[in-house]
Protein backbone atom coordinates (compact mmCIF):
# COMPACT_ATOMS: atom_id res chain seq x y z
CA UNK A 1 0.00 0.00 0.00
CA UNK A 2 2.75 2.22 0.31
CA UNK A 3 3.96 1.98 -2.82
CA UNK A 4 0.82 4.25 -3.67
CA UNK A 5 2.24 7.21 -1.20
CA UNK A 6 4.35 10.08 -3.21
CA UNK A 7 7.96 10.47 -2.32
CA UNK A 8 8.27 14.37 -1.18
CA UNK A 9 11.40 16.52 -1.01
CA UNK A 10 11.31 19.71 0.67
CA UNK A 11 13.32 22.82 0.74
CA UNK A 12 12.10 24.57 4.31
CA UNK A 13 13.42 27.54 3.51
CA UNK A 14 13.72 30.57 6.60
CA UNK A 15 12.02 32.68 3.71
CA UNK A 16 9.99 30.11 1.57
CA UNK A 17 9.14 26.35 1.15
CA UNK A 18 9.53 24.46 -2.10
CA UNK A 19 8.46 21.24 -2.38
CA UNK A 20 9.27 18.61 -5.29
CA UNK A 21 7.25 15.28 -5.85
CA UNK A 22 9.09 12.66 -7.39
CA UNK A 23 7.57 12.30 -10.65
CA UNK A 24 6.32 15.57 -11.27
CA UNK A 25 8.81 17.82 -10.15
CA UNK A 26 8.62 21.11 -8.61
CA UNK A 27 5.20 21.78 -7.56
CA UNK A 28 5.11 24.53 -4.82
CA UNK A 29 7.40 27.63 -4.09
CA UNK A 30 4.99 29.23 -1.22
CA UNK A 31 6.87 32.21 1.14
CA UNK A 32 7.56 30.68 4.76
CA UNK A 33 4.81 32.59 6.63
CA UNK A 34 1.77 31.87 8.59
CA UNK A 35 -1.38 33.81 9.89
CA UNK A 36 -2.84 33.31 12.93
CA UNK A 37 -6.38 34.03 15.04
CA UNK A 38 -4.42 34.97 18.48
CA UNK A 39 -7.98 34.68 19.85
CA UNK A 40 -8.37 31.15 19.30
CA UNK A 41 -5.51 29.70 17.59
CA UNK A 42 -6.95 29.21 14.22
CA UNK A 43 -4.82 28.94 11.46
CA UNK A 44 -6.07 31.64 8.48
CA UNK A 45 -3.61 31.80 5.68
CA UNK A 46 -0.07 29.92 4.83
CA UNK A 47 2.13 30.84 2.20
CA UNK A 48 1.73 33.66 -0.05
CA UNK A 49 -1.67 35.03 1.47
CA UNK A 50 -0.08 34.89 4.76
CA UNK A 51 3.14 37.31 3.93
CA UNK A 52 0.62 39.51 2.48
CA UNK A 53 -0.25 40.08 5.79
CA UNK A 54 3.07 40.89 7.33
CA UNK A 55 3.25 44.54 9.07
CA UNK A 56 -0.80 44.85 8.20
CA UNK A 57 -2.53 43.07 11.00
CA UNK A 58 -5.42 44.19 12.91
CA UNK A 59 -4.89 43.25 16.77
CA UNK A 60 -6.31 40.09 16.48
CA UNK A 61 -4.41 38.55 13.74
CA UNK A 62 -0.62 38.10 13.50
CA UNK A 63 1.70 37.03 10.88
CA UNK A 64 4.59 35.25 11.80
CA UNK A 65 7.64 33.75 10.25
CA UNK A 66 7.88 30.21 11.97
CA UNK A 67 11.59 29.78 10.94
CA UNK A 68 14.44 32.05 11.84
CA UNK A 69 17.88 31.61 11.08
CA UNK A 70 17.28 28.19 8.97
CA UNK A 71 16.19 26.46 11.69
CA UNK A 72 12.42 26.12 13.67
CA UNK A 73 11.68 28.74 15.98
CA UNK A 74 8.25 28.07 16.32
CA UNK A 75 7.48 24.29 16.71
CA UNK A 76 3.70 24.42 16.64
CA UNK A 77 3.49 26.74 13.70
CA UNK A 78 6.09 24.89 11.49
CA UNK A 79 4.01 21.98 12.06
CA UNK A 80 1.00 23.49 11.55
CA UNK A 81 2.75 25.11 8.07
CA UNK A 82 3.94 21.65 6.70
CA UNK A 83 0.71 20.08 7.03
CA UNK A 84 -0.88 22.29 5.33
CA UNK A 85 1.88 21.94 2.23
CA UNK A 86 1.88 18.83 2.28
CA UNK A 87 -2.42 18.69 1.86
CA UNK A 88 -1.92 21.34 -0.51
CA UNK A 89 0.83 19.17 -3.07
CA UNK A 90 -1.30 15.52 -2.37
CA UNK A 91 -4.33 17.21 -3.44
CA UNK A 92 -6.54 17.42 -0.62
CA UNK A 93 -6.82 13.10 -0.16
CA UNK A 94 -4.20 11.83 1.73
CA UNK A 95 -4.86 7.91 2.09
CA UNK A 96 -1.04 6.64 2.46
CA UNK A 97 1.89 8.89 4.43
CA UNK A 98 4.53 9.58 1.83
CA UNK A 99 8.23 9.46 2.69
CA UNK A 100 9.74 13.23 2.87
CA UNK A 101 13.00 14.36 2.62
CA UNK A 102 13.73 17.63 3.90
CA UNK A 103 17.03 19.63 3.61
CA UNK A 104 18.82 21.59 6.49
CA UNK A 105 21.35 23.83 7.14
CA UNK A 106 25.62 22.09 7.22
CA UNK A 107 25.60 23.62 10.90
CA UNK A 108 22.20 21.99 12.13
CA UNK A 109 22.71 20.73 15.40
CA UNK A 110 21.16 17.51 17.03
CA UNK A 111 18.53 18.81 18.85
CA UNK A 112 17.71 21.13 15.58
CA UNK A 113 18.26 17.95 13.97
CA UNK A 114 15.49 15.90 15.53
CA UNK A 115 12.81 19.22 15.71
CA UNK A 116 13.14 18.81 11.82
CA UNK A 117 12.13 14.64 11.67
CA UNK A 118 9.47 15.43 14.56
CA UNK A 119 7.61 18.29 12.84
CA UNK A 120 7.41 16.45 9.78
CA UNK A 121 6.13 13.04 11.49
CA UNK A 122 3.48 15.29 12.90
CA UNK A 123 2.75 16.86 9.47
CA UNK A 124 1.86 13.85 8.00
CA UNK A 125 4.92 12.20 6.80
CA UNK A 126 5.65 8.02 7.29
CA UNK A 127 9.03 8.73 7.65
CA UNK A 128 11.43 11.84 7.21
CA UNK A 129 14.89 12.18 6.13
CA UNK A 130 17.64 14.75 5.78
CA UNK A 131 19.90 16.37 3.67
CA UNK A 132 21.84 19.35 3.86
CA UNK A 133 21.63 22.00 1.85
CA UNK A 134 25.00 22.58 0.47
CA UNK A 135 24.82 19.16 -0.66
CA UNK A 136 21.52 19.41 -2.28
CA UNK A 137 22.21 22.72 -3.84
CA UNK A 138 25.30 20.72 -5.79
CA UNK A 139 23.28 17.64 -6.92
CA UNK A 140 20.30 20.32 -7.94
CA UNK A 141 23.20 22.54 -10.04
CA UNK A 142 23.80 19.63 -11.77
CA UNK A 143 27.26 18.72 -10.01
CA UNK A 144 28.44 15.02 -10.18
CA UNK A 145 29.03 15.00 -6.28
CA UNK A 146 29.91 11.20 -6.31
CA UNK A 147 33.82 11.46 -7.92
CA UNK A 148 36.66 11.98 -5.80
CA UNK A 149 36.63 15.64 -7.14
CA UNK A 150 36.13 18.45 -5.10
CA UNK A 151 33.60 21.04 -5.62
CA UNK A 152 32.71 24.28 -3.85
CA UNK A 153 29.57 25.31 -3.13
CA UNK A 154 28.44 28.60 -2.02
CA UNK A 155 24.26 28.49 -0.83
CA UNK A 156 23.11 31.76 0.20
CA UNK A 157 19.55 31.20 1.44
CA UNK A 158 17.06 33.39 3.53
CA UNK A 159 18.48 32.72 7.12
CA UNK A 160 21.61 31.07 6.98
CA UNK A 161 24.32 30.87 4.46
CA UNK A 162 26.57 27.24 3.62
CA UNK A 163 29.82 26.80 2.44
CA UNK A 164 31.12 23.37 1.51
CA UNK A 165 33.38 21.70 -0.30
CA UNK A 166 32.01 18.23 -1.66
CA UNK A 167 33.80 15.29 -2.54
CA UNK A 168 33.15 11.65 -3.13
CA UNK A 169 29.08 12.11 -1.92
CA UNK A 170 29.86 13.95 1.16
CA UNK A 171 31.08 17.07 2.97
CA UNK A 172 34.74 17.57 3.72
CA UNK A 173 34.56 21.05 5.09
CA UNK A 174 32.14 23.27 5.50
CA UNK A 175 30.99 26.39 7.46
CA UNK A 176 27.19 27.76 7.98
CA UNK A 177 26.64 30.99 9.32
CA UNK A 178 23.71 32.98 9.89
CA UNK A 179 24.05 35.86 7.85
CA UNK A 180 21.90 35.57 4.37
CA UNK A 181 18.75 37.18 2.37
CA UNK A 182 16.96 38.37 5.62
CA UNK A 183 20.39 39.94 7.22
CA UNK A 184 20.93 42.02 3.61
CA UNK A 185 17.14 43.25 4.52
CA UNK A 186 17.90 44.40 7.89
CA UNK A 187 21.16 46.44 6.92
CA UNK A 188 18.97 47.89 4.14
CA UNK A 189 16.29 48.91 7.16
CA UNK A 190 19.10 49.92 9.57
CA UNK A 191 21.02 52.25 6.70
CA UNK A 192 18.02 53.98 5.96
CA UNK A 193 17.31 54.94 9.35
CA UNK A 194 21.07 55.66 10.08
CA UNK A 195 21.33 57.36 6.62
CA UNK A 196 18.05 59.16 5.56
CA UNK A 197 16.42 59.50 8.89
CA UNK A 198 13.69 57.08 6.97
CA UNK A 199 11.95 54.18 8.56
CA UNK A 200 10.97 51.96 6.41
CA UNK A 201 9.44 47.92 6.21
CA UNK A 202 10.97 44.73 5.30
CA UNK A 203 8.85 44.12 2.43
CA UNK A 204 10.49 47.75 0.99
CA UNK A 205 13.72 46.75 1.88
CA UNK A 206 13.17 43.45 -0.04
CA UNK A 207 12.13 45.28 -3.00
CA UNK A 208 15.21 47.90 -2.77
CA UNK A 209 17.41 44.19 -2.69
CA UNK A 210 15.97 42.72 -5.41
CA UNK A 211 15.63 46.04 -7.86
CA UNK A 212 19.11 47.88 -7.53
CA UNK A 213 20.41 45.95 -4.25
CA UNK A 214 24.60 44.98 -5.61
CA UNK A 215 28.10 44.61 -4.08
CA UNK A 216 29.65 45.03 -7.26
CA UNK A 217 29.93 48.27 -8.69
CA UNK A 218 27.32 48.44 -11.72
CA UNK A 219 28.44 49.49 -14.87
CA UNK A 220 25.34 51.55 -14.83
CA UNK A 221 24.11 53.28 -11.40
CA UNK A 222 20.45 52.03 -10.96
CA UNK A 223 18.07 54.24 -8.69
CA UNK A 224 14.77 53.07 -7.16
CA UNK A 225 12.24 55.70 -5.42
CA UNK A 226 10.98 54.02 -2.30
CA UNK A 227 8.20 55.65 0.64
CA UNK A 228 8.45 55.35 4.47
CA UNK A 229 7.97 57.23 7.69
CA UNK A 230 10.46 60.31 8.38
CA UNK A 231 11.84 59.54 11.47
CA UNK A 232 12.17 63.92 12.04
CA UNK A 233 8.32 64.42 11.48
CA UNK A 234 6.77 61.40 11.99
CA UNK A 235 5.18 62.01 8.39
CA UNK A 236 5.28 59.84 4.66
CA UNK A 237 8.50 60.73 2.92
CA UNK A 238 9.71 59.69 -0.60
CA UNK A 239 13.27 59.16 -1.26
CA UNK A 240 15.67 58.23 -4.27
CA UNK A 241 18.23 55.53 -3.47
CA UNK A 242 20.69 54.36 -5.70
CA UNK A 243 22.60 51.15 -6.27
CA UNK A 244 25.90 52.48 -4.80
CA UNK A 245 24.07 53.03 -1.26
CA UNK A 246 23.10 49.43 -1.47
CA UNK A 247 26.55 48.21 -1.99
CA UNK A 248 27.25 50.56 1.11
CA UNK A 249 24.49 48.77 3.39
CA UNK A 250 25.42 45.76 2.35
CA UNK A 251 28.93 46.09 3.67
CA UNK A 252 29.24 44.20 6.83
CA UNK A 253 26.67 40.81 5.71
CA UNK A 254 28.89 40.73 2.67
CA UNK A 255 32.13 40.79 4.51
CA UNK A 256 31.29 38.07 6.69
CA UNK A 257 30.23 35.67 3.82
CA UNK A 258 33.50 36.10 2.42
CA UNK A 259 35.20 35.75 5.38
CA UNK A 260 33.45 32.97 5.87
CA UNK A 261 34.54 31.64 2.38
CA UNK A 262 38.12 32.01 3.10
CA UNK A 263 37.97 30.22 5.94
CA UNK A 264 36.66 27.06 4.47
CA UNK A 265 39.11 27.60 1.86
CA UNK A 266 42.11 27.35 4.06
CA UNK A 267 40.56 24.37 6.09
CA UNK A 268 40.49 22.56 2.47
CA UNK A 269 43.03 19.58 1.95
CA UNK A 270 45.27 21.00 -0.74
CA UNK A 271 44.25 18.24 -3.49
CA UNK A 272 40.64 19.25 -3.33
CA UNK A 273 41.59 23.03 -3.16
CA UNK A 274 43.26 22.68 -6.41
CA UNK A 275 40.38 20.55 -8.08
CA UNK A 276 37.71 23.94 -6.63
CA UNK A 277 40.55 26.09 -8.79
CA UNK A 278 39.53 24.11 -11.76
CA UNK A 279 35.91 23.38 -11.44
CA UNK A 280 35.23 26.97 -9.54
CA UNK A 281 32.95 27.51 -7.02
CA UNK A 282 29.04 27.99 -7.47
CA UNK A 283 26.64 29.93 -5.83
CA UNK A 284 23.37 29.45 -5.15
CA UNK A 285 20.32 30.23 -3.22
CA UNK A 286 18.42 33.64 -3.98
CA UNK A 287 21.07 35.68 -1.98
CA UNK A 288 23.53 34.43 -4.51
CA UNK A 289 21.04 36.18 -7.23
CA UNK A 290 22.24 39.82 -5.87
CA UNK A 291 24.12 41.72 -8.56
CA UNK A 292 27.92 41.16 -8.65
CA UNK A 293 27.95 38.53 -6.25
CA UNK A 294 29.73 35.81 -7.91
CA UNK A 295 32.02 38.87 -9.51
CA UNK A 296 33.34 39.83 -5.88
CA UNK A 297 33.86 36.31 -4.67
CA UNK A 298 36.21 35.91 -8.31
CA UNK A 299 38.24 39.03 -7.24
CA UNK A 300 38.29 38.24 -3.53
CA UNK A 301 39.41 34.44 -3.89
CA UNK A 302 41.00 34.49 -7.68
CA UNK A 303 38.71 31.36 -8.38
CA UNK A 304 36.23 31.42 -10.96
CA UNK A 305 32.61 31.96 -9.57
CA UNK A 306 29.34 31.50 -11.20
CA UNK A 307 25.65 31.54 -9.90
CA UNK A 308 24.09 28.28 -10.95
CA UNK A 309 21.39 28.29 -13.46
CA UNK A 310 18.64 28.08 -11.40
CA UNK A 311 19.41 29.40 -8.08
CA UNK A 312 16.66 29.58 -6.23
CA UNK A 313 15.35 26.18 -6.83
CA UNK A 314 19.02 24.20 -6.95
CA UNK A 315 18.09 23.08 -3.25
CA UNK A 316 14.99 21.62 -3.89
CA UNK A 317 15.51 20.01 -7.42
CA UNK A 318 18.97 18.21 -5.49
CA UNK A 319 16.37 17.30 -2.60
CA UNK A 320 13.92 15.94 -5.21
CA UNK A 321 16.74 13.94 -7.32
CA UNK A 322 17.77 12.65 -3.93
CA UNK A 323 14.31 11.01 -3.41
CA UNK A 324 15.67 8.10 -5.69
CA UNK A 325 17.99 7.12 -3.32
CA UNK A 326 15.61 7.02 -0.84
CA UNK A 327 14.95 3.44 -0.79
CA UNK A 328 18.44 2.24 0.35
CA UNK A 329 18.27 4.52 3.67
CA UNK A 330 17.88 2.80 6.30
CA UNK A 331 18.58 5.92 8.85
CA UNK A 332 16.92 8.98 9.28
CA UNK A 333 19.50 11.09 7.67
CA UNK A 334 21.63 11.08 5.42
CA UNK A 335 24.73 13.00 4.36
CA UNK A 336 24.45 14.41 7.90
CA UNK A 337 24.63 11.10 9.96
CA UNK A 338 27.43 10.05 6.93
CA UNK A 339 29.62 12.74 8.08
CA UNK A 340 29.25 12.40 12.01
CA UNK A 341 30.16 8.87 11.45
CA UNK A 342 33.59 10.34 9.92
CA UNK A 343 34.18 12.22 12.94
Amino acid sequence: MCAFAKDIGIDLGTASVLVYIKGKGLVLNEPSVVAIDKTDGKLLKVGAEAQAMLGRTPGNIVAIRPLRDGVISDYDMTERMLREFIHKVSGGLQLFKPRVMICVPSGITEVEERAVIDAGIQAGARRVYLIEEPVAAAIGAGIDIAKPDGHMVVDIGGGTSDIAVISLGGVVESASIKVAGDQFNESIVKYMRRKHNLLIGERTAEQMKIQIGCVFPKEEEATIEIKGRCLMTGLPRSLTVTSTEMMEAFEEPVERILEAVHGVLERTPPELVADISNNGIVMTGGGSLIEGFDKLITARTGIHTQVAEDAISCVALGTGKSLDDIGDMTDGTVNLSRRRQMN
